[in-house]
């Protein structure tokens, strides 16, 4: 008898106990959101640094665009395929032997 009169109290302490720490782990603001929050922070961190250098290059040739016309020249003859007036444009092609046509059939 002894026994479950001291068990009772250590239950009822535990229990309290169990429900304090419930909010502390479980809750709206509790670890386990905190960890989640800080994950999802390191993550995009790390997108908006991809994000940042993206920027960083496309700011560097918007600078390029404005005060240079090499660069425009160069976009205009890889992107457009347009040349300069007084040049020749020669345009090899790769024949490879093992490659066949499909008519060949």
């Amino acid at each position: 008898m002894r026994f479950s009169r001291l068990r009772t109290p250590a239950w009822v302490l535990i229990s309290i106990i169990a429900l304090l720490q419930y909010p502390l782990w479980f809750g709206k603001g509790g670890w386990l959101k905190v960890w989640d929050l800080d994950r999802r922070l390191t993550a995009q961190q790390q997108t908006n640094e991809v994000l940042r250098e993206r920027n960083r290059q496309l700011e560097a040739e918007v600078v390029d665009l404005k005060q240079g016309f090499e660069a425009i020249e160069e976009r205009a003859r890889y992107e457009l395929g347009m040349i300069k007036q007084g040049e020749l444009f020669f345009q090899t092609l790769d024949t490879d032997p093992s490659v066949q046509s499909t008519d060949e059939r």
